[in-house]
């Protein structure tokens, strides 16, 4: 028998549901629970011929392979994973290798400023160690883990992430924002400045209703420079707010697009999705959290592109195994088939979808559901309009979720049933368009500028050893002050 003690386990996949802090997770099923021990047994099996004790293995790419084998075993195969990645010493190195040099553009990265201490952050990271991302549990509890320093190790040194996108939230108490406009301009510019490339782009959050916000903007664009905006209909998204609003209010919204457009800033990356579990008697706001305002907006606005953050996922507030066959009952996701189904019923064409803790829940609750979303969001809105990210640096470094994307396939019952098309291979013209060409198209990032990540100070230092990386980061954190 296995000891059940979390602390006995690494795991390089989750096997619970994470929260970022903006719903609550569900328990662990009786499907996750067979994963774990699925995967116990083929680690104690595989670890062997690789002349490693099963803790070391599971933190391996064989590891990470064997999770995905488990994971086909017990949900029916939804990874593309050969077992000799996991079996045969030296394959899954391989397979890494040959997807290093591949570009990723993730379009939800997140730390907060130095003085930040809001406690309930620090409450997640320990959460994300205990339930959904074991390679971070047993660290100090502290602030530094969601700090900059940090971040620049989890997200470009520890995952293969070449560009991201540095985002933030508004609060209705101004201490609680993650960052301030002027914060993520000055970590963006001081990236880009290590690294010698464009390897991180920026927002500049904008919060209608709160004091002197529509001066904050001409501030942005004036001084800042962002690369674009970033709203939560919600207002605050972890307290009721005092400052909701919706994207077709002509009379407070409509003004400030005309801003947008002028400044040549055109993407307005929106937050929506994601309230709490019992939001119809406890949320009065989640209205605000629908897509219901997006197809008036983006009508009568073409010239922007709205991009809705999460993909609008309610949370997963049932049981998983429950909302997969809701889906195959209905082809619906509820919230997610909405915004989907708004370039075809409202004939637009500048509405995307981001998949920030969207994927990652999904392909953690259920990794048939997770098909299920890809398959939705695709074959209404196109590859061509949807949108990677990981809502790191809350979970750790995001290279689980990557191999997850990587690997994933819809089954073929559903691609049948659903006239789903197929995902393809790692380097899939589908998952390259996902990844990163639909990202450098949005924000007029050439190809070769993009490509020049892959030879910057920060990717050397990425295959350099723990010791020179702890040397730059050193370097940095001595000589700069980036919030």
């Amino acid at each position: 028998m296995y000891k059940t003690e979390r602390s006995s386990r690494t795991f390089p996949v989750p096997t619970r549901i994470l929260t970022n802090g903006e719903f609550d997770p569900p328990p662990q099923t009786a499907e996750q629970r067979s994963v774990e021990l699925r995967t116990l047994d083929l680690a104690d099996r595989f670890s062997r011929s690789h002349g490693m004790n099963r803790r070391r293995f599971l933190q391996s790419a064989a590891g990470m392979a064997t999770v995905f084998l488990a994971m086909n075993s017990v949900y029916s195969p939804c990874f593309n994973v050969a077992e000799a990645e996991a079996s045969e010493p030296g394959v899954a190195d391989k397979r890494s290798a040959e997807l290093h040099d591949q570009l990723i553009f993730d379009h939800q990265l997140h730390f907060v400023h130095d003085e930040f201490s809001f406690e309930g952050l620090l409450d997640l990271r320990e959460y994300a160690a205990e339930h959904w991302n074991p390679q971070i549990r047993g660290e100090t509890r502290s602030f530094e883990k969601i700090r900059f320093k940090n971040f620049l190790r989890e997200v470009f040194l520890q995952s293969d992430t070449k560009i991201g996108l540095l985002s933030g939230a508004p609060s209705d108490v101004k201490e609680n924002w993650f960052l301030t406009n002027d914060e993520m301009s000055r970590a963006r510019n001081l990236i880009n400045a290590i690294a010698g490339s464009r390897r991180m782009l920026c927002h500049a959050v904008f919060a209608p209703g709160q004091p002197g916000w529509i001066e904050e903007i001409d501030r942005a664009v004036d001084e800042l420079k962002p690369d674009s905006w970033k709203g939560y209909t919600v207002g605050d998204p972890l307290s009721l707010s005092k400052y909701p609003w919706r994207l077709d209010d002509e009379d407070l919204m409509y003004p400030v697009y005309e801003k947008m457009v002028k400044a040549g800033l055109t993407n307005v990356c929106i937050h929506k999705g994601l309230v709490p579990n019992d939001y119809l008697e406890s949320y009065p706001l989640w209205k605000h959290a629908t897509v219901d305002d997006v197809p008036k907006a983006a009508k009568d606005w073409p010239q922007l592109n709205f991009i809705i953050y999460h993909a609008a996922v309610r949370p997963l507030n049932d049981y998983p195994k429950e909302l997969l066959e809701q889906f195959q009952r209905t082809g619906r996701i509820e919230w997610v088939s909405d915004l989907a189904e708004i370039p075809s019923r409202h004939g637009v064409k500048n509405v995307y979808a981001e998949i920030g803790t969207a994927f990652a829940g999904a392909a953690v609750a259920h990794p048939r559901h997770a098909a299920a979303l890809l398959g939705i969001l695709i074959k209404s809105m196109g590859a061509d309009h949807v949108l990677w990210g990981t809502d790191s640096v809350w979970y750790g470094s995001p290279q689980w979720q990557i191999e997850a994307f990587r690997r994933i396939e819809i089954p073929e019952d559903l691609q049948e049933e659903f006239s789903f098309a197929p995902l393809g291979g790692a380097r899939s013209e589908v998952k390259e368009k996902i990844l990163w060409l639909n990202g450098v198209r949005l924000y007029g990032i050439e190809t070769d500028s993009a490509r020049a990540v892959l030879t910057d100070r920060l990717a050397a230092c990425r295959l350099g050893s723990s010791e020179q990386q702890d040397a730059l980061l050193n370097e940095i954190d001595r000589d700069s002050d980036p919030v």
